[in-house]
């Protein structure tokens, strides 16, 4: 008789599902996840300063590999070198760059990436150029950019001579280095589509794949073809559900009840159960939610990069400008209202096109997960000796 109510109260539902909880969240996860950057379980003051050094090891050594890339690279004719062959491209990929710290070659390290995938892709990418957007106050005191122009076309605002104003701040320097960037490119090209990089946005592998089934297929609905911009990057430490966007909660509320009654079948079908309960359904639900948000969200969006159909277009988000994609009219009515704005401190040139979505009636949408991802950690605004990851 003991050894029943022993057994009996090993196979209470309660018990079983309170085990796995304290398992779950006391035990496996924060074995298997507190190294991993984007998770609610990551030990911040273990791993925080090693693997910010680390990165920024690696991203030298990228630097350096990037420099040799382009020392080595047979320089092109002058046609193949300004795109001549394509003055009406379908994208235009314009990489604006400002001088940075020499060790990292950051633009080196956007501009070889681009170049080795625009190989990559072949005859598909024929009507895609790469353009240099050269913003440095003294053009020829970019010296990353003079290795470069004899691969690419460039652009540059000569100032050399000139007194920079007083009364511009950082930010709306910024604001009006982009301003420039995105005229030149539509002056230069009249391209169908310009893709706004920064010089430490690195492309990832499959973003021509991607852009691709977006220009070809996606972009045919009105609403998105409409759009004033793409963002292509959003900060993965932004990317939890936990957060102020409302399509995130429909969609972590759409996860649960997706995998509660899945969770519940295989919890039923393993302990012989006839089926599952709702009490059940309901805490593999809550259970299944909060796996995905304390991991991360970030981690649950990497599965969508196994094909360009899977690849999300939802309401944008605030923060960050590394990679912008505008189609030629909605790149016109960007200029047009980033003319009469005016950035400052707390009112960067993110913000302010965020901004223009309440003020103007506009929409605008992100690109999840990251088709990008974001290398630089010195900025050109903000000085920072001790940079870190998070």
């Amino acid at each position: 008789m003991l050894h029943q109510g022993r057994w009996c109260r090993w196979s209470n539902p309660f018990v079983h599902l309170l085990t796995l909880t304290v398992v779950t969240f006391g035990v496996l996860a924060p074995l298997i996840c507190h190294r991993l950057l984007h998770s609610y379980f990551y030990l911040r003051h273990r791993h925080l300063n090693p693997m910010s050094q680390e990165f920024l090891e690696q991203s030298k050594q990228q630097g350096q590999a990037a420099l040799h890339y382009f020392e080595e690279l047979k320089i092109p004719n002058a046609s193949e070198a300004s795109g001549s062959d394509a003055f009406h491209p379908l994208l235009l990929v314009t990489i604006i760059t400002v001088k940075r710290q020499n060790d990292f070659h950051y633009v080196l390290q956007v501009a070889s990436r681009f170049h080795r995938l625009l190989q990559k892709c072949g005859v598909r990418c024929r009507s895609y150029r790469l353009l240099l957007c050269n913003v440095e106050s003294d053009p020829s005191d970019h010296q990353d950019v003079r290795l470069l122009s004899s691969f690419f076309p460039v652009v540059s605002r000569d100032k050399t001579g000139e007194n920079p104003d007083p009364k511009v701040n950082l930010f709306e320097k910024e604001k009006q280095d982009y301003v420039f960037c995105l005229e030149q490119s539509l002056l230069a090209y009249n391209p169908e589509y310009i893709l706004i990089v920064e010089d430490d946005a690195v492309p990832e592998e499959e973003i021509f794949a991607v852009l691709q089934h977006f220009l070809l297929a996606r972009f045919s609905k009105p609403y998105l073809r409409d759009a004033l911009y793409f963002k292509l990057y959003h900060p993965e430490r932004l990317q939890h559900y936990f957060n102020p966007e409302p399509m995130r909660i429909l969609e972590w509320l759409g996860l649960g009840m997706f995998l509660g009654p899945v969770l519940s079948g295989v919890y039923s079908w393993a302990v012989g159960r006839p089926g599952p309960s709702w009490p059940i359904v309901l805490f593999f639900a809550l259970y299944s939610m909060a796996v995905s948000e304390l991991v991360g969200r970030h981690y649950l969006l990497e599965l969508r990069r196994l094909a360009p159909a899977l690849y999300n277009i939802v309401p944008v988000t605030e923060c960050c400008t590394p990679a912008m994609l505008f189609s030629a009219p909605s790149a016109q009515r960007a200029l047009g209202y980033l003319k009469e704005l005016r950035c400052r401190r707390g009112f960067a040139k993110d913000i302010a096109l965020y901004s223009l979505l309440q003020t103007t009636g506009e929409n605008a949408y992100v690109v999840e997960p990251n088709l990008v991802r974001h290398v630089g950690m010195y900025s050109s605004l903000r000085l920072n000796n001790n940079p870190k990851l998070l």
